[in-house]
């Protein structure tokens, strides 16, 4: 063991790592990404959510209950309405997830110690749930700081929390719509990440740009062929999702084949323009990494989106993968049509636009 040659091989190694920018990035950014996501991005202690408010007894009693709730800073009223019907209508478009239901006879309700509101809560989201529970602590009865336990337990009592959709607060429910996502993510972006960067590797790119196919005919054929493997891991997901688990599809099932085919051509187009840029295959799967590890982190996959600061929400509707756990969850679970879920369609498909535009562009100028 010569240690001159040794240092020679070290040297040789830290100089190419050093030409090499991704994987210099990658060593600086991998653990600044996610000190900022841990730290920052990603809070459990849910504020703030979206919440609408159907009081139908207006009375000075209620209005002042509602304060009450507010002022909790758990949610944050976006909508009125007049009936609990419409808050269950626009929880299950997915406008809000909790829903504040005060009945017309609450000043009786109230006389005579029974549940006097109901809080309607998603229960496709068990972060949401786990929030909900505490507006259950928010005290209806006067004088309850300085009653009798009996007393307290009774104001404890007055607001009752339903979830829909999840009552049993089962995880496999949440979590295995959300894999159907996750999974396509991974592998479509990584597989066409590599295709154009494997045909340059491997001399065929002359061949192909030699070829009457247009570059747009070649990227769109690059891209086809995963379509349908997509198509079949979505089959296998959702097939062993309901077997093993008990997933529901309250939902048409078309639709969730549909919101994975948008999710499926959004993240292709993505792989596509990654392999334009990239310069070897280990560099495409680099890429790939700084694109799922945003993408798990922040869609709402693992953790509450709704726990997230402004700046991150905004920078989370770039993803696709966002987009389609509000679509998938919203079919599979909530029951929800394709068109309830309307803006995030357009999301993707504008996505998926953006993204085959700069790759047909970014490929032609590679090529010149």
């Amino acid at each position: 063991m010569s240690g001159r040659r040794l240092w020679a091989v070290m040297l040789k190694e830290l100089r190419q790592m050093r030409r090499d920018r991704i994987t210099l990035a990658m060593i600086v950014a991998i653990p600044v990404m996610q000190l900022l996501l841990f730290g920052y991005a990603i809070n459990t202690n849910l504020r703030d959510l979206p919440a609408g408010i159907a009081d139908q007894a207006n009375t000075a009693a209620s209005r002042a209950l509602v304060m009450d709730i507010v002022a909790t800073s758990v949610v944050r009223p976006v909508a009125f309405v007049e009936t609990p019907e419409q808050l269950m209508a626009a929880i299950r478009r997915g406008e809000y997830g909790i829903g504040i239901a005060i009945p017309p006879d609450f000043e009786r309700r109230r006389a005579e110690g029974r549940a006097q509101v109901q809080v309607l809560v998603d229960g496709s989201d068990n972060a949401m749930q786990s929030a909900a529970v505490q507006l259950a602590q928010v005290p209806v009865q006067d004088g309850v700081a300085t009653a009798s336990p009996a007393t307290r337990r009774l104001a404890e009592q007055a607001i009752s929390v339903v979830a829909f959709f999840n009552p049993e607060r089962r995880s496999a429910v949440n979590i295995v719509p959300g894999l159907v996502g996750v999974i396509l993510t991974m592998t479509m972006v990584l597989f066409t990440g590599v295709s154009i960067v494997r045909e340059r590797e491997r001399g065929n790119m002359e061949l192909l740009i030699a070829t009457p196919v247009s570059r747009a005919e070649l990227m769109t054929g690059k891209v086809a062929p995963y379509i349908v493997i997509g198509l079949l891991q979505t089959t296998l997901v959702l097939l062993l999702g309901m077997w093993l688990f008990q997933v529901p599809l309250n939902g048409s099932l078309l639709h969730v084949y549909l919101a994975a085919l948008l999710l499926i051509v959004a993240n292709l187009t993505l792989g596509l323009l990654i392999s334009t840029r990239a310069r070897s295959q280990f560099q495409a799967m680099q890429m790939t990494f700084f694109v799922f590890l945003p993408s798990i982190l922040l869609s709402g996959f693992m953790f509450p989106f709704a726990g997230m600061p402004v700046a991150v929400q905004w920078l989370a509707e770039v993803l696709p993968l966002t987009h389609f756990l509000r679509l998938v969850r919203g079919i599979m679970l909530r029951g929800a049509s394709l068109w309830d879920l309307w803006p995030d369609v357009l999301a993707l498909v504008a996505f998926t636009t953006v993204m085959m535009t700069a790759a047909i562009l970014q490929f032609r100028k590679r090529l010149d």
